[in-house]
C-alpha cells in the first residue's frame, strides 16, 4: 500500500500593491511560513516602496546629492539592482524613478489615473546606474542631485527569494512564494514538481486550458506589457521604462517568462526582454536560461531548454 503525500497548503492575501501566495508541502508548516513571508514583506516595503512616505528609499531620494548612511538592508536591495544593471548593460536600471513618476505612475498603481488628459512632459534618459557612488562597506550612498531611484523591478524578487529560503529553513517544508507572478522556491519539492499555469495576468482566474510548466527548484519569474497599463494625453502607457528614452519599452513583447536559479536572475531577464524588445533574442541566448517569450500576436518563442507547452483544465488554477 502506498502513502500519497498530502497536497500544499496554501494561502493568498494582498502585498506590495499585488498578490503574494504561499505554498508548502508541509500543512502544518503553513503558519510558521506565513509568518516569515510576512515578516519580509513588511520589510522590503518599509525599505524599498517608493510610495510610502516613511520608507527609507523616499528618504533616500530625498536626499539626492548628499552623502548618507543606508541600512543592511537598502544596501542588500541596491547592491542586486546594481548588479541587474551591470549584466544586462544599463536595459534594468534603478535611475528610472524620475522617469516613471512623470509617466503618471506617482502612486500605487491602484491609484493611478485610468486616463489622464495631462499632457507628458518631455521624457528623457535615466541619469544611469553608473553615476551612483556607494561603498557597501561603509553603506554610505550618494545618489546623483535630482535622481530618483526605483527598485520595484529586483526589490519585490529579492523578497520572494529570502522568503522562500527563510520559510523552508524555518520549517523545514518545501516553499513555493510567489509575489505577484514571480515566484521564488525553497525546500523539498513535491512530487512532480510545482505546477505553474502561465499567463499574461497572475491574478485573473482561468477560463479556458492553458500552459503550464513544473518547477522542481529554483525561481520563475514574467514581465509584461498588458497588465499595468494606462492613458495619458492620448498615449497607453505601461510600467517599464527604457532608461535609454525614458518612455515606457517600445512594445515587441507581450511577456517574457524566465527560468533561473533566482527570481532575481530571472527578473532581471524577463524585464531586460522587455525593454530590449527585437535586440533580446540575442541577448538572452547568450544567458542560456530558460525562457518562453510571446509576441504581441501571440506567437510563442521558446529559448534554452524551455519545453513545449502542455496544458491543465481551467480549474488547474494558478499556485
Amino acid at each position: 500500500m502506498t502513502t500519497r503525500a498530502p497536497a500544499p497548503a496554501r494561502t493568498v492575501f494582498p502585498a506590495l500593491g499585488t498578490t503574494a501566495a504561499l505554498l508548502v508541502t508541509d500543512p502544518s508548516a503553513l503558519p510558521v511560513a506565513t509568518a516569515a513571508l510576512r515578516d519580509e514583506l513588511a520589510t522590503v516595503d518599509l525599505t524599498c516602496s517608493r510610495f510610502r512616505p516613511d520608507s527609507e528609499l523616499t528618504r533616500v531620494n530625498l536626499g539626492a546629492g548628499t552623502s548618507l548612511t543606508v541600512s543592511a538592508y537598502f544596501a542588500e536591495a541596491l547592491q542586486v539592482a546594481l548588479r541587474a544593471a551591470r549584466i544586462t548593460d544599463g536595459a534594468v536600471d534603478p535611475t528610472v524613478g524620475g522617469a516613471v513618476i512623470a509617466l503618471g505612475y506617482d502612486c500605487t498603481f491602484a491609484s493611478v489615473r485610468p486616463d489622464d488628459a495631462r499632457p507628458l512632459p518631455v521624457s528623457r534618459p535615466a541619469p544611469g546606474w553608473q553615476r551612483i557612488v556607494f561603498d557597501p562597506h561603509t553603506r554610505r550612498l550618494r545618489l546623483p542631485p535630482h535622481t530618483r531611484l526605483d527598485l520595484g523591478t529586483t526589490a519585490k524578487a529579492l523578497a520572494a527569494d529570502r522568503a522562500a529560503r527563510g520559510a523552508a529553513a524555518a520549517t523545514g517544508s518545501g516553499v513555493l512564494v510567489s509575489l505577484g507572478g514571480d515566484l521564488a522556491t525553497a525546500g523539498p519539492t513535491p512530487e512532480g514538481g510545482w505546477r505553474i499555469a502561465l499567463a499574461d495576468d497572475h491574478a485573473r482566474p482561468l477560463t479556458e486550458p492553458g500552459p503550464t510548466v513544473a518547477v522542481t527548484g529554483g525561481a520563475l519569474a514574467t514581465s509584461g506589457i498588458r497588465v499595468r497599463t494606462w492613458r495619458r494625453d492620448g498615449r497607453t502607457l505601461h510600467h517599464i521604462v527604457d532608461p535609454a528614452t525614458g518612455e515606457p519599452a517600445a512594445p515587441v513583447w507581450r511577456t517574457v517568462t524566465v527560468a533561473a536559479a533566482t527570481c532575481v536572475d530571472a527578473n532581471t531577464a524577463s524585464t531586460a526582454a522587455i525593454v530590449l524588445g527585437d535586440r533580446a533574442l540575442d541577448w538572452l541566448l547568450g544567458t542560456a536560461l530558460p525562457v518562453r517569450l510571446v509576441g504581441l500576436g501571440g506567437d510563442v518563442v521558446r529559448l534554452g531548454d524551455w519545453p513545449l507547452d502542455s496544458r491543465v483544465p481551467a480549474q488547474g488554477g494558478r499556485p
